[in-house]
């Protein structure tokens, strides 16, 4: 699994055309996962888009992953889901998912990825690194923190929380899989140029898990 670069959407003001677009644009250019988050929105209205992103993510070979709800990951098929602290265990979820989709859960210390691993993560998202607007209340995750996280677990890590592209150079010399970005892409200029030149600087990093 390849979580060099991994996109969590915001929705934003974006049409739901607007929205595709921004999606499709990611994937055409270096995206390698693509996280669906809807906070705000109900079952039927998550479902019917989280089938019009994983046309899209299929058409380019990119996995979805779906943010909290287990029941839309399954309906849409999709690669996998990613869990925070107020879902259900991560056993339950895993044995729910089954063995064929990905399991990835929020962590911020060490006690907690060590927690998730032993009960059926197959990845860490980490943070948030960095102050970041996306959600309301985050308690900041020390790059100390990451480091010790990723000595003390086996399974993938990606950083989330406030990354952008001139932060980018900070993770030279922390072994992460990956850098994930919500609004450095989604709200970019040039949606193709952006991701373009985040996908060469993640390529860089010295340490980057492969």
């Amino acid at each position: 699994m390849d979580y060099r670069l991994y996109l969590v959407t915001g929705r934003y003001d974006f049409s739901d055309e607007e929205f595709l677009r921004i999606i499709e644009t990611s994937c055409q250019n270096g995206v390698t996962v693509l996280q669906l988050r809807e906070k705000e929105v109900g079952t039927r209205r998550f479902y019917q888009l989280a089938q019009a992103v994983k046309a899209v993510c299929d058409q380019y070979e990119v996995p979805l992953i779906i943010n909290d709800r287990l029941d839309i990951c399954l309906a849409v098929d999709a690669a996998g889901l990613h869990i925070g602290d107020e879902e259900l265990p991560v056993s339950v979820c895993r044995r729910l998912l089954g063995p064929g989709k990905l399991l990835g859960v929020s962590a911020k210390t060490v006690t907690r990825a060590r927690e998730a691993e032993a009960t059926g993560a197959d990845y860490l998202g980490i943070g948030a690194i960095y102050p970041t607007a996306t959600k309301v209340v985050t308690r900041p995750t020390s790059m100390a923190e990451l480091q010790a996280i990723i000595r003390e677990t086996k399974i993938p890590t990606v950083a989330i929380g406030g990354i952008t592209e001139d932060r980018i150079a900070d993770f030279d010399q922390v072994p992460v899989s990956g850098v994930c970005m919500v609004s450095e892409i989604m709200l970019a200029a040039d949606v193709a140029a952006k991701v373009r030149r985040v996908r060469k600087q993640v390529d860089q990093l010295a340490m980057l898990k492969k």
